[in-house]
């Protein structure tokens, strides 16, 4: 049993967290581009330092060892390893294509193998939902309808 916390707002050295946002180069990370996805929102890492920014800001140092990364996560990227977590497959702009025909009311709006572009995450309770650009056409698709639209290069989140 887990010794009762009277320091909510912070986590220990060697404590598993996951990162709840998508964590992106921001000039800071050395070699990549800003913008380059660094950590996929819900990947677990481990607390190696806690430290400050600008004085005020409590920034939490974590080694995600599957991706070889540490990178600087805020207090509120962050919830423990062994809470909750609803995963999502796609993230904002990712390619995917539809695996059966969309459609309303027996209109098919969207065919089967078609292209679109993720414009948001809609997480519920257990399921998963996307909102998907077709060429000019949004449509809200569950994530059972839903690949990759280049498997080839693309990452399966961590589960």
């Amino acid at each position: 049993m887990k010794p009762e916390r009277f320091d909510e707002g912070r986590f220990e050295y060697g404590e598993s967290v996951r990162v709840t946002r998508n964590v992106r180069n921001d000039g800071t990370y050395p070699g990549l581009d800003v913008g380059h996805l660094l950590i996929r929102r819900g990947s677990v890492g481990n607390i190696i330092e806690v430290g400050t920014f600008l004085q005020d800001q409590v920034i939490f140092t974590v080694h995600f060892l599957s991706q070889g990364r540490m990178v600087g996560c805020r207090l509120e990227e962050l919830i423990s390893a062994d809470e909750p977590w609803n995963p999502s497959r796609f993230e904002f702009r990712d390619k995917v294509i539809c695996t059966l025909d969309l459609g309303v009311q027996g209109n098919v709006l969207v065919a089967k193998g078609t292209e679109g572009e993720v414009m948001k995450v809609i997480r519920d309770d257990a399921l998963i939902q996307y909102h998907v650009a077709f060429r000019e056409k949004m449509l809200q698709v569950p994530e059972t309808a839903l690949e990759p639209a280049h498997p080839e290069t693309f990452t399966e989140p961590e589960f």
